[in-house]
Order: C-alpha cells, then structure tokens, then sequence
C-alpha cells in the first residue's frame, strides 16, 4: 500500500519576475571583460603601440593648440579614412562614444554664442568629437596590455605604470568574481524577488572583501620575491612598412599644423 501523502501532487506556483537587473549586469560586465581581455577587435594593420600611442598623442595635443579651422578639417579627413578602413562595428563603436560628447560640449558652449563669442560654438565641439575618435580608435586597435607597454618607451614613473597595470590586471579578476556571483543568483533566482538591491549590496560587499584579500596577496608575493620597484620595458616589435607610413602621416600633420593650424 502506498501512503496517501506519497500520492499526493505537489505543484509548485511559479510566480513570473522580470530578471532585466541581472541580465543587464551580466552583459555589461562582459562587455568590459572583453575590451580588457581581448586583442584589439577593429586593428587592420599591425603597428607598434608606442608609435600609435604616440600618433594620437601628438593628434590630439596638435588639434587642442589650433586655431585655424583648416587644420581641424585635415583633422577630420584624417580620421575619416582610417574610419573607412574598419568594420562597420568598429565605426558604430567609435561614433557611439564621440557623438554624445561632441553633443554634450555643444549644450555647455551655447551659452557663448549669446555672449557674441560664436567662433568657439563652431570649433570646441568638433575639437572634442575629432580627440575622442581618436582616443577610441586607439582602444579599439590597441589591447590594454598594448597600450601599458608602449608607455614604459616614454620613460613614465615606474610606479605609475605599475599602478595603472596593477589595475587593469584586477579589474579583469574582480570582473570575472563578479560575473560568476552574477551567474549563481540568476541560478538561484526562483518566484518573485522584490529585494533586488539587497542582493546587489551582497555582491559589492563580497567584491570588497574580496579586493582587500587579493591586495594582501600581492603584497605578500612581492615581498616573497624580493620586488625591487624595477618594471623593465618590453622588447619592441621590428619595424614594418605600417610604422614608416604612421610616422610619414605624423609628419604631413605637423606640417599642416605649423602651416595653416596656428594661424
């Protein structure tokens, strides 16, 4: 004989919840996984990262100095073709960052144009659409490792780049930490939850603890193996064809600055 308690059907009423909070997070984390952790997604040609760290350097330093308005249109068409020669991704990326910003610069320069000084109304915002492409189009050819690298050639402090490296490094780790936490409460999400923020206060308190931890780690082991504060540079990649064509372009573009851009 079976017990009546054994046949009896237990059903469970599922209660629907909306779960955006933590699909959201978990995209955006991954998000942020990949621009640290992958090589550069948009790079068409291999160039050195000093000699391209320091081609957006000298652009934007150029570009911020003008006056003249031919020089922030070579400026433009500059950008231009090297925009063409990337993806569509790339270019959707690229404008995604620089237009809200050229936007937002925009709306605070309106109120000169009242003022009478209208010049910079047509100039600031194009300056600042033109640096800020510049500086994605840095990220989206150049990984962050890449980028690290090619500051230790123009004898920055030791400990800055150390830091900055430091960071980057546990941003990933801590991102990684917080996307599998992510992972395991939409596992464990069943029925309605309407204390959302109590779980995300979970999360950023176990983060903390778990940075803290990490930090105390890396102390530790530098201390093990006698860490001197020496950061040597890495070796650089031989020159190719790419390179030469940069530094020519870095050229034509001091050029048409001391020509036309002061003035």
């Amino acid at each position: 004989m079976i017990p009546a308690w054994l046949r009896t059907i237990e059903a469970y009423p599922e209660r629907s919840d909306r779960s955006t909070f933590i699909e959201r997070s978990i995209l955006t984390f991954l998000g942020l996984l990949s621009r640290f952790r992958l090589p550069g997604t948009g790079k068409w040609v291999r160039i050195n990262p000093p000699i391209a760290l320091a081609s957006t350097v000298l652009l934007i330093l150029l570009l911020s100095l003008s006056r003249g308005a031919l020089f922030i249109s070579y400026t433009g068409a500059l950008l231009l073709v090297i925009l063409s020669l990337h993806r569509g991704e790339v270019i959707l990326r690229v404008l995604k960052t620089s237009v809200p910003i050229a936007v937002f610069t925009l709306l605070v320069m309106l109120p000169s144009a009242v003022w009478g000084t209208s010049a910079s109304l047509t100039t600031i915002p194009f300056k600042v659409f033109f640096s800020a492409a510049a500086l994605r189009l840095l990220v989206e050819n150049e990984p962050w490792g890449s980028i690290l690298g090619g500051l230790r050639f123009f004898l920055l402090p030791r400990l800055f780049i150390l830091v900055l490296d430091l960071t980057t490094r546990y941003l990933v780790l801590l991102g990684e930490h917080s996307l599998h936490m992510l992972y395991a409460l939409k596992l464990r999400s069943v029925g309605r939850n309407s204390r959302k923020t109590a779980s995300l206060a979970g999360i950023v308190g176990t983060l903390f603890l778990k940075s803290r931890r990490m930090a105390e780690e890396t102390y530790a082991a530098m201390e093990c193996r006698c860490f001197s504060g020496r950061y040597p540079a890495g070796r650089a990649d031989r020159w190719s064809a790419a390179d030469l064509a940069a530094l020519a372009v870095d050229a034509l573009t001091v050029f048409v600055f001391l020509t036309a851009g002061a003035a």
